[in-house]
């Protein structure tokens, strides 16, 4: 394996070290689903200390690459490579203000590409996006299944904007955020608030209203944005910018 990974350099940040991990749980020579190697393997295999690896796991755990499952190791998730971000730069990682930035920024976009949709939206792509809302419905209790449904509701309205960079801009900044959607949802009241607030988009979006669109998916936002900044709060200090280790 460790010809496979190949060493970094000692002090090398912790952005660094995730993205050699990154390239090596997504070069094929694992499959998804997989245990990843102890931390002490990883840290032998690229020379440097454990620390660093641990700090690169938790990197690559928000990204939505791994899954961390306490007393049991790490896992490689079986859809990391549709949630690597594409356009967006390793160092918006991880620091709470970052993610709150972040937060700010998806929901901004998110609004820009309702109201576009809501003039461009065709009968088919009205048609996917109510499959997506259903397939919400039908898992509130099945959180995986309930927040791919969500992730595809948000990307099929940014592919109805047509714009591209803005869907690969959210379909990023989702990945970045992925962990943190996924806590915020926990609990059956939150998952079925969110369904609601779909809900309401969608039949704005029938309106074709730009301005009744608008401020569906706002309230959507302030809501949603507020989960994720509660979570945020509630979650593990954040790992750093660029931290290096030794």
């Amino acid at each position: 394996m460790s010809a496979a990974i190949g060493s970094v350099p000692i002090g090398t940040a912790v952005s660094a070290v995730a993205k050699r991990l990154l390239d090596y749980f997504t070069s094929g020579e694992i499959e998804p689903g997989t245990r990843l190697p102890p931390e002490r393997q990883l840290a032998a295999s690229l020379g440097i200390g454990r620390s660093a690896v641990r700090e690169a796991l938790a990197a690559l755990e928000i990204l939505g690459i791994v899954d961390v499952r306490p007393g049991s190791g790490t896992y490689l998730r079986s859809t990391a490579s549709e949630l690597l971000p594409e356009t967006l730069n390793w160092g918006l990682m991880l620091a709470a203000p970052r993610t709150e930035e972040l937060i700010a920024v998806r929901g901004e976009l998110e609004v820009f590409a309702a109201r576009t949709a809501a003039v461009t939206i065709t009968e088919e792509q009205l048609r996917k996006l109510h499959e997506h809302l259903v397939a919400m419905r039908e898992n509130l209790s099945v959180r995986t299944r309930f927040i791919e449904a969500d992730l595809k509701f948000h990307l099929q309205i940014a592919q109805a904007a047509g714009n591209h960079v803005l869907a690969d801009l959210l379909q990023s900044i989702r990945s970045l955020l992925r962990i943190w959607v996924e806590r915020g949802l926990e609990a059956d009241e939150d998952a079925q608030r969110a369904f609601e607030e779909h809900e309401r988009v969608y039949e704005a979006l029938r309106t074709r209203d730009p301005a009744v669109v608008e401020q569906a998916m706002r309230q959507h936002m302030d809501t949603a944005g507020e989960r994720l900044r509660r979570t945020v709060g509630e979650g593990r200090p954040a790992v750093g910018e660029a931290a290096a280790e030794a």
